[in-house]
Parts: structure tokens; C-alpha cells; sequence
């Protein structure tokens, strides 16, 4: 069950200036909470909402974190630090897996862990690795690169928080969130922003299974959560649950647009990327009384919205 009083009620959101950050920031201050955000990087000042306090520091860094946080009070955390990157350990992944796990350890050593009554992280689908689909909690994660190896090291150090010290968290694995407001990079909005401009654009074979969430069904996931304490200690998926290749997703787009021209399979796939990965999302519907309301028809149509306004 959602908390239902958030007056006075203090919520950091690491990770706030980023896609999913940003949302859920907004929808914070829409239900009353004095919201904080930490972030690496606060972006342009035009993207700072009114309301919202912006502090900055680097989770990585123990050194650089204290004194950002010390003598902050928080009720409510929401973790999104750090960045999607599958670079190989050899290639730079050591960074990245300090940015995911470290960053966990150093938000949890600088935080008056006493206060805190709801503390929810977002973990990721690729922690399931290829495991086969559909992909549910009760698997044994299988990551194949630092950063989703970083994500099952966080999920496996909060949960045991919560057995040894009854820490009040709930990880949350989303799948393919999307929706306005992602960076022009994300494939989502690279494709539409391709057909938009009747480009030719290089695409995978596109054979891989996805599953996506419209974001605003994922934040409200996120606030069913907080606090939540029937889910304490628990990894819930949030997804839609629907497998749609990604190709299929790429015509739909052109489709609509009448325009674009997408290579198939002049880029390769990801090494070990998983073909099929989606969601069960039984645990969610189950524990939160969440369920997608958002149809991948009406969120591509929305983005694309958003997408022209924004152009």
C-alpha cells in the first residue's frame, strides 16, 4: 500500500536530473513531499524545478558524499545513481561497477540509516543475465558485465540489510522503461527521432524480445513501494509482462510515421545479450497492487508527442 501522508515528509532522490529521475521528482512534489536531489552532474538550471533542493556529489566517492549529506535527515530515499553501460571490466567497467555497488555502500555509510522509513533501489533486468524468459524474482541472477554484476552485488548487500538490521528496502528491477523525456540516445526516441526526419538508420536484425514500461506506470511502482513495508526486503520486476520484438516495435514506429528507413541487422547484437527478456509481473501486482495501465501503442504515441515539441 502507497504511504499516504508525505507533509514534511523528507525524500532524497539520488539520481534525480537523469530520465526516470526527473519523473519521479515531479510526481514527488506533486504529492507533497520536501524533496532532495543528489546528483553527479545537476544539468542545465532551466531543468531544476522550483521546490526542489539540488545538492552534488560524486556516490563513488565516501570523501566527496559526507559532506554533502551530513546533518541531512531523510525519511524516504530513492536510489537511480549511477548509468546504464555495459563496458567490459578491462574497458573501463571498474568505474562503473564503483558508480553501482561502492555508490550503494557510500549512500548507506553517509545516511542516518535510523530516520530512513522507505529506501527503494532500482536494480535492473540484465541482473537476470540469460536466464530464460519469462524472466521472475525467484531466478538466480547470472550478470555478464560489471555494471549488472555491480546491480545483483547492491540487490544482495541491501537484502541483507534488511535480515541482519531490518533496513527498510524493496529493489525494483525494471525492464525497458521509456517515455518523454529520455535522452535522444535511448533507443526509443533514437528511432522515432529517425522516421521523424525520414532518415536511414541502422538497426540490429531485431529479433530480440523486449518488454516495455511507459514511465509513468513505473513511477507509480516506485511510490507504491516506498515505504511499503509488506515488500521490505523483496526484488519486484515492473514491467508490462508483454514480450514485443524489437523489431516489430521499429515498424510500428515507421508505420505510423510513413517514413524511415531502418537497416536490419547491419549492427551486431550485444555480446551475450539475451534474446528474450520480459517480465513476470505477478510479485508486482501481487505485493504493490500494481499493474501496467499504459498500452505500448498510446506510450509510443505519447513520446512521439513529446518528441515534436520538443524539436
Amino acid at each position: 500500500m502507497e504511504i499516504n501522508t508525505h507533509q514534511n515528509s523528507h525524500l532524497l532522490v539520488v539520481g534525480g536530473t537523469g530520465f526516470i529521475g526527473q519523473h519521479i521528482v515531479k510526481k514527488a512534489l506533486d504529492k507533497g513531499f520536501n524533496t532532495t536531489v543528489l546528483s553527479k552532474n545537476n544539468g542545465n538550471i532551466l531543468n531544476k524545478l522550483d521546490g526542489v533542493r539540488y545538492l552534488t556529489a560524486d556516490i563513488s566517492s565516501k570523501i566527496n558524499l559526507l559532506p554533502a549529506l551530513e546533518g541531512r535527515m531523510f525519511d524516504y530515499v530513492i536510489n537511480l545513481g549511477g548509468y546504464i553501460n555495459h563496458t567490459n571490466y578491462s574497458n573501463g567497467g571498474s568505474e562503473i561497477y564503483d558508480v553501482h555497488f561502492n555508490g550503494v555502500r557510500n549512500l548507506i555509510d553517509c545516511l542516518d540509516k535510523s530516520k530512513i522509513n522507505g529506501f527503494v533501489q532500482i536494480g535492473s533486468s540484465d541482473e537476470y543475465g540469460n536466464n530464460p524468459a519469462p524472466q521472475i524474482e525467484s531466478q538466480r541472477e547470472a550478470p555478464i558485465s560489471p555494471y549488472s554484476c555491480a546491480k545483483v552485488a547492491s540487490t544482495y548487500f541491501l537484502q541483507t540489510l534488511y535480515k541482519t538490521e531490518n533496513f527498510p528496502v524493496v529493489i525494483l528491477r525494471p525492464f525497458l522503461v521509456y517515455g518523454p523525456g529520455q535522452g535522444s540516445e535511448r533507443f526509443t526516441p533514437q528511432i522515432i527521432n529517425g522516421c521523424m526526419n525520414g532518415d536511414k538508420f541502422s538497426v540490429s536484425k531485431g529479433e530480440q524480445l523486449r518488454d516495455f514500461c511507459f514511465i509513468d506506470d513505473f513511477v507509480d511502482a516506485v511510490f507504491l513501494a516506498l515505504g511499503n513495508n509488506n515488500a521490505f526486503g523483496e526484488v519486484i520486476n515492473i514491467s508490462s509482462g508483454i514480450p514485443i520484438s524489437i523489431k516489430e516495435v521499429i515498424n510500428f514506429i515507421v508505420n505510423i510515421f510513413d517514413s524511415g528507413q531502418p537497416q536490419f541487422g547491419k549492427n551486431k547484437y550485444r555480446d551475450g545479450e539475451n534474446m528474450a527478456l520480459y517480465a513476470n509481473i505477478d510479485k508486482a501486482k501481487k505485493m504493490l497492487n500494481w499493474e501496467p495501465r499504459t498500452d505500448l501503442e498510446c506510450g509510443i504515441n505519447k513520446t512521439i508527442s513529446w518528441v515534436k515539441e520538443s524539436n
